[in-house]
């Protein structure tokens, strides 16, 4: 299938703005600010970008003990996708003014649901605007209701890569890796600025999201390529779960290591909110 898949840069977005199978998503969100991300892009945005909020559309947040933010069904998520004029044919565009991590979660739940023509923009918002490229505060147009929308009826998730607390246990006594997003302070259990236990679940790794970037955008696939391959040993892609705090920058390691070629990962959805959502459950501190 042709497409953009993983990342497409800034130029080459502008020359295809245009196109009418294209879908441009703004996913700028501040966990300071719950309303700062809607808030800037109803003063200006890529032209012709709907707008997606972590919470109220890319989670679920009425489940209790799944963590912060809790993986979303199937279909809610084609209903918002339909409602943003997306289908399965799409070329979906998700882009944020931070380092790519809220637009990733978007990447990876598309790919769950085995939408494959969906890019994150390399450098987000703030490469976009460095570079002088349009924008606008108008909100999308109502042509996109004519495309062809998704059949929530007719979805479900790859469960195969999604897990939740006892996955990850049994896939870690099973010699499983388990790959850890967070800084490597709150790894260690050194500072916990927003869960209310520090550390992190026993048999994990830490590789920080932020290392699979240089000046704000992904490093090239042959380095990100380098530097997996050393962090996965003899273990293969598909031996790997991401986690972060949430489920949401864990999604920016997956998307990094699919563009290097690495494919397969899952994603513990709960992640180090959900994991102590129950009190039995151990902790790990320290390197």
């Amino acid at each position: 299938m042709t497409g953009w898949t993983t990342l497409v840069q800034a130029e080459t977005l502008a020359m295809a703005l245009n196109r009418n199978d294209l879908a441009v998503v703004d996913c700028r969100y501040s966990l300071l600010d719950p309303n700062a991300g809607e808030n800037t892009y109803r003063a200006s945005h890529l032209p012709g970008a709907t707008y997606a909020h972590l919470e109220r559309d890319l989670s679920d947040m009425t489940p209790p003990g799944d963590g912060r933010h809790p993986w979303p069904s199937a279909t809610q998520l084609a209903n918002r996708l339909s409602r943003w004029g997306i289908g399965p044919t799409t070329q979906v565009i998700a882009y944020d003014d931070g380092d790519g991590a809220i637009a990733a979660r978007l990447w990876f739940l598309l790919r769950m649901l085995g939408h494959e023509k969906v890019a994150v923009l390399d450098g987000g918002w703030a490469r976009w605007t460095a570079l002088g490229l349009p924008v606008s505060s108008s909100p999308p147009t109502t042509a996109a209701q004519f495309r062809a929308q998704y059949d929530a009826t007719q979805l479900a998730f790859d469960s195969v890569r999604l897990f939740d607390a006892d996955d990850v246990e049994a896939h870690l006594h099973t010699g499983g890796m388990l790959v850890d997003a967070r800084s490597a302070p709150r790894f260690r259990g050194e500072e916990e600025p927003l869960d209310r236990v520090a550390g992190h679940v026993p048999g994990a790794v830490n590789r920080p999201y932020a290392q699979n970037l240089v000046d704000g955008r992904f490093k090239s696939p042959m380095l990100l390529a380098e530097e997996f391959r050393a962090l996965l040993g003899s273990n293969s892609p598909t031996d790997v779960v991401a986690m972060c705090g949430s489920g949401v920058t864990a999604c920016h390691n997956l998307l990094a290591m699919e563009r290097a070629g690495l494919k397969g990962a899952g994603l513990y959805t709960g992640s180090w909110s959900g994991w102590i959502s129950d009190v039995s459950r151990s902790v790990a501190t320290g390197a």
